[in-house]
């Protein structure tokens, strides 16, 4: 087990209630280990206008070999038309942690 088999994939969804079923959705997969869930404020630019909205910010723990499934799936779910994933890798962190990940996502 290395460190870098691990992320911290970033997500955004316009409600509450969608960042619930996408987190329960991923654990249930087995594709998260834990998943989450914080209310943010985003300004960004979407078809040339600005717009400032309340969202909330999936923060989901899983290895990163399940990347393309684990997008996959929440392309699926998603209601937004272009949907931020983003995966991060864990360059260090706690020993016990990152096995409970491990333990926790498991092949397909």
């Amino acid at each position: 087990m290395t460190q870098s088999e691990f992320g911290v994939i970033l997500v955004t969804a316009g409600s509450k209630a969608q960042a619930e079923m996408l987190a329960r959705s991923l654990v249930a997969a087995k594709l998260a280990a834990c998943v989450t869930l914080l209310p943010v404020q985003s300004v960004y630019t979407w078809r040339e206008e600005i717009h400032q909205e309340e969202e909330w910010q999936l923060v989901i723990k899983s290895k990163l070999d399940r990347f393309a499934e684990l997008e996959a799936k929440i392309r699926e779910l998603h209601s937004y038309e272009v949907p931020e994933i983003i995966a991060l890798p864990i360059v260090q962190g706690s020993h016990p942690y990152l096995q409970w990940i491990s333990q926790q996502v498991t092949p397909q």
